[in-house]
Parts: structure tokens; C-alpha cells; sequence
């Protein structure tokens, strides 16, 4: 059971963290705690297992990529791992999962292609297939960003 103190911490880092050299310290001042300890309950949830890691959301179209495509693969299933950490290794990859395919729908690779434009991010998935020897696979670009949040454990 998690202590009041340490659903407070929670709660003070479900959000987005100020963009600072040290972020933790302002938490740590919001929720009436050094940054030092702080960081020690960070510690001591992780290694129990109730945070996992900490995530950074890039909102690309901010930063100058106009385009983005989920590309879906179909990877030989002995292939997987060896194509997937490839794949996952291109710069411009933010996202790489399996998935289970289907007999009406074959992929079972996905990763996340950013790109300046369209036509960009089909250039990048042409250098990934011949990286990979991967031939068969679909581009779905993103129309519209609907929803990009944090999740939220406590509320309040």
C-alpha cells in the first residue's frame, strides 16, 4: 500500500515536467520536499516497481516535423527481434512493437516514422525495408494529434 507522501510524489509527477536542468527540484519545492529526498522516494518506488521509468512526449509538430506515419511490417516471426532492434535504431523511429498478426492483415512490426514531410518519411521507410530486407509493409500517415497525455494514477 502506498504511504499519503508517496501518492503525493505520484500525483506531483503525473503530469509534464518543467523543461529544466533540474526538474525534480521544482517538484520537490512544489510538494514541500528537498529535492534530495525527493529523488530518494523516486528511488525507493522504482525499486519496488511502482514507477518503471520516465517517459519524455516529444510534440514533434512543434519541433519542425510536419509529417509522421505508422508503418506497419510484415516480419518473418524468426526475424523479429533482429528486425525490431534495427528498425528501433533509425533516428527517426520514436516507436517500435510487435503486435500479433492477422491472416487478413499480416503486420506484425510497427514503428513510428517523423519526418519534415510525407514524402520524407516514405524515404525513411524505403531505407529501413532495404536495411532490413524487409519488403512488405504499409505507411498510415496521421491526419490530425487527437490526444497526447499523461496518464493519470490519483487525482486531485
Amino acid at each position: 500500500m502506498l504511504s499519503e507522501l508517496e501518492q503525493k510524489v505520484i500525483r506531483g509527477l503525473q503530469r509534464d515536467l518543467p523543461v529544466t536542468a533540474r526538474p525534480f527540484q521544482e517538484v520537490a519545492a512544489e510538494l514541500g520536499l528537498s529535492e534530495e529526498e525527493l529523488t530518494a522516494i523516486i528511488r525507493r518506488l522504482m525499486a519496488q516497481g511502482y514507477i518503471r521509468r520516465f517517459g519524455a512526449t516529444i510534440r514533434h509538430r512543434l519541433s519542425g516535423f510536419q509529417a509522421n506515419a505508422m508503418a506497419a511490417w510484415s516480419v518473418p516471426a524468426d526475424r523479429i527481434e533482429e528486425v525490431g532492434a534495427q528498425m528501433a535504431g533509425f533516428r527517426e523511429v520514436t516507436h517500435c512493437y510487435e503486435r500479433q498478426g492477422h491472416e487478413t492483415w499480416p503486420y506484425n512490426l510497427y514503428t513510428m516514422i517523423h519526418g519534415k514531410t510525407q514524402e520524407e518519411c516514405e524515404a525513411i521507410a524505403r531505407r529501413m525495408a532495404a536495411a532490413t530486407g524487409i519488403e512488405d509493409y504499409v505507411l498510415l500517415f496521421s491526419d490530425a494529434e487527437l490526444k497526447k497525455t499523461t496518464m493519470r494514477y490519483f487525482q486531485g
